[in-house]
């Protein structure tokens, strides 16, 4: 079961494209956090997902949000999918302990090994605004999460 809206978002440490660590819990206080799970990098629609939040980058910045890719690929894959595409966030790597961040959110399908399109807006206090998790193949609809963002506001 995917973590719920208004729980406490699962706390996680995970190494991004240049192997630094990136914790959720320091963007507290600071920063709103779009978490984005998505199931390989290089992959059709997480392509297509990700390149439209490349390009709508600076809407989620102007508001205050940190976008945070998160899939069980490689630092080293990752690496190579950010520079081909030109991402400007952070891509996580949840490859060892192989998918434990997703499988803390509910989102790991452990038949395939691989993270579900679970989607998880976290406010600056930690807690859970928005949560979606899409089947495999479906692509998930950007408009529901700057709906969320603009909420976090009202």
């Amino acid at each position: 079961m995917a973590v719920e809206v208004g729980s406490e978002a699962p706390d996680f440490t995970l190494n991004d494209y240049n192997k630094q660590p990136v914790t959720l819990s320091s963007f507290r206080g600071k920063k709103n956090v779009l978490l984005v799970f998505y199931p390989f990098a290089f992959s059709g629609i997480c392509n297509g997902e990700l390149c439209q939040l490349r390009d709508e980058l600076a809407t989620y910045e102007d508001e205050n949000v940190q976008v945070l890719g998160v899939s069980v690929d490689s630092p080293f894959a990752l690496k190579a999918w950010a520079n081909q595409e030109g991402y400007q966030f952070p891509l996580l790597s949840d490859f060892w302990p192989h998918g434990a961040v997703a499988q803390s959110y509910g989102v790991f399908n452990d038949t395939v090994g691989m993270a579900l399109r679970g989607t998880f807006l976290v406010d600056v206090a930690g807690v859970v605004r928005f949560a979606e998790v899409n089947a495999p193949g479906e692509a998930r609809d950007q408009d529901a999460w700057k709906k969320a963002v603009a909420s976090l506001k009202a």
